[in-house]
């Protein structure tokens, strides 16, 4: 039997490597909000956007309609390092054709690195363009760029991430743009109807819905999060995406599953809102993130040990040690205390604490009830802050190769009859900004911006007097695509 796995929606987990990057198109279309409504049962009674009518299901196009414009799609670039090639592949002799073509553009020789992609999801939450999505989406990418439902693209900035939220901030350069609803007060309850919109497996605004199955999940990663578990089919690329409730408020981002397949299976945790939204307040406002501590192991009090402490019932977090001269330690905490409230807040079971202790702003005083030899204490401590998880940050790594960073030669007259052209060039290996619109080692480039291709030396020439953007027309296996480039 396959044993059980806690995955995170990684953008690896639906990456494409270039090769298949024209193939993906033809996979298909995601349903349109409206057509998934059209398919809905006929006997659906609806009250309103709220709720539903007691003998139906709910009707989710309302909030779809009103909110799902402020999701977006993620595209995400890395460089992984192609092991195939090697050092002498690209041997920097000057009769080789293509150390001159190097030269001439004014770029270094490719160093064997292949994009990988991946597609995620976020969501608007200031009309300036602020964008929130998972840290894993993004952390690793060079190039991050973002899609809105009404098809305009924009290259993203990387504001800054959090590893241990799984939360990052993402910010394009517009304006005017629609956000997402936010609840005024956390109130998730379990039972109640969600939907989660995203790009499960690259396929944009994907809705699906389901009910919070429980809160404040702690999971055996080690988060300081509470995540709301739910039903809701997530799956690789539904990352990032938001978690609305029946008002059309966003009271979470997909970020988890559990999972034997690597799909859906029912089992997704959403992290909370609010513990998103602290995160990106403190990224904007500072730069980084940081997070409260004590300096204690605990463990969980089953039955068995309470009976033995003296509990009503089995709750609170048991200290096992305190580390020394820390906070714990400085405020009189000792082995075999049972922590039952921290700053008034009972504790259901140890997982409560490390989440109440990280939102705690460092340096702060907190109040700990305790109990030790069958009475309770009362002890105040003040809060360290945990070192090494600051973060985050920011600027995407830059590209080097120069503006369109191909290694091209010209079509041989046995090529050209084959391909059935007059000109063009084939490129030979490809780097930086053509690497990153997918452009591939075999493709031929027949026009830039319209202008035919004839040999190298026109390439080059008409890239240096280009804009920001070019479009190339590309014929790969027999195929003409247009293919969009931003230049370095």
């Amino acid at each position: 039997m396959k044993q059980k796995v806690l995955v995170r929606s990684l953008v690896a987990a639906g990456a494409l490597s270039v090769a298949s990057l024209f193939g993906y198109a033809t996979l298909g279309m995601s349903p349109t909000p409206g057509a998934i409504a059209a398919t809905a049962p006929a006997a659906v009674l609806v009250a309103g956007p709220q709720e539903a009518a007691p003998a139906g299901l709910p009707n989710f196009t309302s909030i779809v309609q009103q909110h799902g414009p402020a999701v977006v799609n993620i595209s995400v670039t890395s460089r992984l390092e192609k092991t195939a090639l090697t050092p002498d592949r690209f041997r920097a002799d000057p009769d080789d054709p293509m150390f001159r073509f190097f030269r001439q553009f004014g770029m270094p020789r490719p160093q064997g690195e292949v994009p990988m992609r991946g597609q995620g999801s976020g969501f608007i939450v200031r009309p300036d363009g602020v964008i929130l999505t998972n840290a894993h989406v993004v952390a690793d990418a060079s190039v991050v760029t973002v899609k809105l439902t009404d098809k305009r693209e924009f290259r993203a900035k990387v504001v800054g991430f959090d590893r241990a939220s799984d939360v990052a901030v993402l910010k394009i350069e517009a304006k005017d743009l629609p956000t997402v609803r936010l609840p005024a007060a956390d109130d998730v309850k379990v039972g109640e109807w969600v939907l989660a919109i995203g790009s499960p497996y690259g396929f944009e605004n994907t809705v699906t819905a389901g009910i919070v199955s429980a809160k404040s999940r702690a999971l055996p990663d080690g988060s300081y999060v509470p995540f709301i578990q739910t039903d809701v089919a997530v799956n690789p690329g539904n990352s990032g995406g938001p978690l609305f409730n029946m008002k059309g408020e966003v009271i979470g981002i997909n970020s988890q599953i559990y999972s034997r397949s690597g799909g859906s299976q029912g089992v997704s945790f959403a992290i909370p809102i609010d513990v998103a939204l602290n995160v990106e307040s403190q990224i904007l406002k500072t730069g980084k993130v940081t997070r409260g501590q004590l300096g204690v192991t605990i463990q969980d009090v089953n039955q068995a040990l309470a009976d033995s402490f003296g509990l009503a019932k089995p709750a609170g977090a048991l200290v096992s040690s305190v580390s020394g001269d820390s906070p714990a330690a400085r405020a009189g905490l000792q082995p075999g205390d049972v922590i039952t409230r921290y700053n008034g807040t009972e504790l259901a079971g140890s997982s409560d604490l490390p989440m109440l202790v990280a939102r705690t702003t460092p340096g702060s005083t907190a109040k700990i009830e305790i109990l030790r030899d069958g009475a309770t204490r009362q002890l105040e401590v003040t809060v360290g802050e945990v070192k090494g998880a600051k973060i985050a940050s920011a600027e995407g790594k830059t590209e080097s190769q120069g503006r369109l960073g191909i290694a091209a030669r010209p079509l041989n007259p046995e090529e050209r009859k084959q391909a059935g052209v007059n000109g063009g060039v084939v490129v030979e290996d490809a780097a930086g900004a053509a690497a990153n619109a997918g452009i591939q080692s075999g493709d031929v480039i027949l026009s830039l911006n319209g202008t035919p291709i004839k040999d190298v030396e026109q390439l080059r020439a008409l890239v240096s007097k280009a804009g920001k953007k070019v479009a190339l027309l590309v014929l790969r296996d027999d195929a003409r695509i247009f293919v969009p480039v931003e230049l370095g």
